[in-house]
């Protein structure tokens, strides 16, 4: 994940993270370089993937970017590579749709909802309301086809209206959602205002699933549900935050600097630097291993025994209680996957038999 704004952001959110954090200078060319260069030469495969991320990046402005393709293409050596963007969409005007789109570039919108949801946290410099200015880049993305996906953070109020949510995200012209739970610690270690409380996470997923399995199954798509349901089949999360282990999830700062993950860009976590140390040296590091299996090796007790613990592995590290050594929101997630199992074990079913799990939408009426 690389950050070539670094922190810097066009909004005032008020439950950002990187509120008081230091800003590193926008990436400078020769840093662009030696991370796209590196990059590509440290994947395996025949493709690679190439995820961009702020702070705020289309402040660095979308010449920054052009750059980025023609440096992808120069050190590509035949791979197919893949870009992802997130934004807050503010900037985003037609020729940067055009971009987007000529180039292939999957992007992720924040929204928090509908106006009155959204502006209650996510305002600009100024304290001024921006969701008719994401609404608008969402319009300028499907009108130049580009491919987006929603990405919603759930916090203390718009969690208490999960059906409005998700009616009102549905029809905005993407079948792709991530809820995003907001759990963030003050410097008394207690979650502050803006966090959804467990219970509300749990009710808000149980409420937006009881309408996606009814409505919605194969034409809609929620990131949590789909990783529940290959839990159900078998296979490993496909969220970073709930897999058994971290790590390798790196973020770039716009110096070089290299740390263990977005949430922990403190010095404590930092890897090394690129313009020192190549990413693929960094991601072998016994650095990087010990932190990956930081997040098994300290599950408190309660989290080993739980039977529900091939779901979340005790979900992200950033989330869990210094006191309990549990996430912040197991209640919820307990909940969520205890109140779903009965239709993940339909789907699975159906897939074993290879039918389609929009067979149960049928079932239920």
């Amino acid at each position: 994940m690389a950050k070539p704004a670094s922190s810097r952001c066009n909004l005032d959110c008020r439950y950002c993270f990187y509120i008081d954090k230091p800003t590193q200078p926008e990436m400078d060319d020769v840093t662009l370089e030696t991370f796209i260069r590196q990059h590509i030469a440290a994947q395996p495969g025949s493709e690679v993937m190439f995820a961009w991320q702020g702070g705020e990046p289309t402040l660095c402005g979308i010449d920054f970017f052009r750059r980025v393709v023609t440096l992808q293409k120069h050190y590509g050596e035949g791979k197919k590579i893949h870009n992802a963007f997130q934004t807050n969409g503010i900037l985003l005007n037609d020729e940067w749709c055009q971009f987007l789109h000529d180039n292939g570039w999957l992007v992720g919108i924040s929204l928090d909802g509908p106006t009155e949801l959204h502006d209650a946290y996510r305002v600009n410099r100024s304290g001024k309301p921006t969701h008719h200015k994401v609404v608008d880049a969402i319009a300028r993305l499907r009108k130049h086809q580009v491919e987006f996906n929603l990405l919603v953070v759930v916090n203390s109020l718009n969690s208490q209206r999960p059906g409005q949510m998700y009616r009102y995200l549905r029809q905005l012209g993407t079948p792709f959602l991530q809820f995003i739970p907001l759990v963030e610690y003050d410097e008394k270690g207690e979650l502050t205002a803006e966090s959804v409380p467990s219970q509300a996470w749990g009710t808000f997923l149980n409420c937006v699933f009881d309408i996606w399995v009814r409505e919605d199954i194969g034409r809609v798509f929620v990131q949590l549900f789909d990783s529940t349901l290959g839990v159900w089949c078998g296979h490993p999360a496909q969220m970073c935050s709930l897999s058994s282990t971290c790590g390798h999830a790196f973020a770039l700062e716009a110096n070089g600097d290299l740390y263990q993950c977005d949430h922990y860009v403190h010095s404590d976590f930092r890897l090394g630097n690129i313009h020192r140390t190549s990413l693929s040296e960094l991601n072998a590091s016994p650095c990087a291993a010990a932190f990956g299996q930081s997040k098994r090796t300290t599950l408190s007790a309660e989290c080993q025994a739980c039977s529900l613990l091939r779901f979340c592995h005790g979900d992200c590290p950033k989330h869990r209680d210094s006191s309990s050594g549990k996430s912040a929101i197991c209640g919820g997630y307990s909940a969520f996957f205890n109140h779903t199992a009965p239709h993940m074990r339909v789907m699975r079913d159906l897939l074993k038999q290879h039918r389609s799990p929009m067979e149960l939408m049928a079932m239920l009426r």
